[in-house]
């Protein structure tokens, strides 16, 4: 009976570490730190789906209370001097830009007798998730407007299951266009030259769109200076890149999360999934799907060699169910996947911050676009992470803190102190 609870004790300990381990690349620093992160998520996301089963709430619900009530017990570590948490001198407050609910960070410096940048920030979360006002997303704001003399505006619209798209897209134009007005400018002593748009992963696929929407906007008399996109979400015809087949299990968004997070967006039936991961829905069958738009992600042209690994052409289906981009239009739809967008479009757009993470099943969307904005004539600072992954932009404090991200951010604020 003594030896019961050793064999209690280890078979937990072992059923843990096979539940946590995962295998990752070489190139990931700091894996168990990672594989702990990931294992936290899946738990949330398990939970949160059985509770969606058992018609508890939807998963989405679960998954956003899961993450507030982390965060509240780590608020005082947030706080904290040592994990570089909030900015005591900034100023905060949440109001609404045409509607929209919005937070907006005022340095301490304060706007008396000079101008001062300006940037709008749209926050990741697979068009699901997040929120402007917690977490690393509201200490990045202030850090950001503290160490720039930046007046930061953080957009918080709608998400899904509330709204699909283009109500999320609409919300941060709206926004975009109130801030952009020069009555909002001269309120908060912003210099209309030096104005930028800015967004992680949803987020950064949120301000590409919006920033192609205003730079072709003839009514729009100030537009944004550059636009700032840290591993953005671009395209959603093919899910076959290489950076999605190298990293499909790597954390924290696995390929089949993203396209999920895409299949809600786009208000399409989930169960749809197992097709859109083959490329089935942007086979040859789909006639709106032409070879100029095909060219426009064909990632054999667009990518660097060293990007392509063993693959030497995109996977494309030749027959493939019929009727997809009729039944999901977003699909073709440049505001939901900024990717596509002509040359033209392209041409007028700011100057561009693209951030890209070698292990992120984003990277190849990334790096396509870098590469057709350069293409079109616009000025791109690519800034590629060998040892990154997605959302480490976001892992900068304890217990969730990544040395890839302090990094990333670093990097990030450095770009726009000495661009915006």
């Amino acid at each position: 009976m003594r030896l019961l609870p050793v064999v209690v004790t280890v078979s937990l300990t072992v059923a843990i570490a096979y539940y946590v381990y995962i295998p990752l690349p070489d190139g990931i620093q700091e894996p168990w730190k990672l594989m702990l992160l990931d294992a936290g998520f899946r738990t949330t996301l398990h939970l949160a789906t059985l509770k969606d089963w058992l018609g508890c709430d939807h998963y989405i619900t679960s998954i956003r209370q899961s993450t507030e009530g982390f965060e509240g017990v780590m608020k005082g570590f947030f706080s904290s001097e040592s994990s570089g948490g909030v900015m005591p001198g900034v100023k905060v407050s949440d109001i609404t830009f045409a509607g929209v609910p919005v937070r907006v960070y005022e340095p301490p410096a304060g706007g008396e007798g000079h101008l001062r940048r300006g940037v709008m920030f749209f926050h990741g979360g697979g068009w699901a998730l997040g929120s402007t006002k917690k977490g690393t997303y509201d200490t990045i704001n202030r850090m950001v407007s503290d160490e720039l003399n930046t007046v930061v505006v953080s957009v918080e619209y709608r998400l899904y299951p509330e709204v699909h798209f283009p109500e999320p897209y609409l919300d941060c134009l709206a926004a975009a266009k109130h801030f952009l007005s020069p009555e909002v400018l001269a309120r908060y002593a912003i210099d209309p030259e030096r104005v930028a748009v800015s967004g992680d992963s949803a987020g950064g696929n949120l301000a590409a769109a919006v920033a192609q929407e205003i730079s072709i906007d003839e009514s729009m008399s100030v537009k944004f200076s550059v636009q700032a996109l840290i591993y953005p979400v671009l395209q959603a015809l093919d899910f076959n890149t290489p950076s999605y087949l190298q990293n499909q299990n790597i954390p924290i968004l696995h390929r089949p999360l993203m396209v999920q997070f895409w299949l809600q967006y786009l208000a399409a039936d989930l169960s749809l999934q197992s097709q859109f991961l083959v490329n089935n829905h942007s086979s040859l069958h789909q006639s709106a799907i032409t070879p100029e738009l095909r060219a426009r992600l064909d990632w054999s042209v667009l990518l660097l060699p060293k990007y392509k690994k063993n693959n030497n052409k995109p996977l494309i289906v030749e027959k493939g169910s019929r009727g997809f981009v009729k039944e999901v239009p977003g699909l073709l739809d440049v505001r939901a996947a900024p990717l596509l967008a002509e040359s033209e479009v392209l041409a007028k757009g700011p100057r561009a911050y693209i951030l890209t993470c070698e292990y992120d099943v984003l990277r190849d969307d990334g790096l396509m676009y870098a590469r057709r904005l350069q293409d079109a004539g616009v000025t791109v600072t690519s800034d590629h992470y060998e040892n990154g992954f997605h959302g480490c932009f976001s892992f900068i404090q304890w217990p969730l803190e990544f040395d890839v991200g302090k990094r990333a951010l670093r990097s990030y604020i450095n770009w726009l102190q000495n661009n915006l």
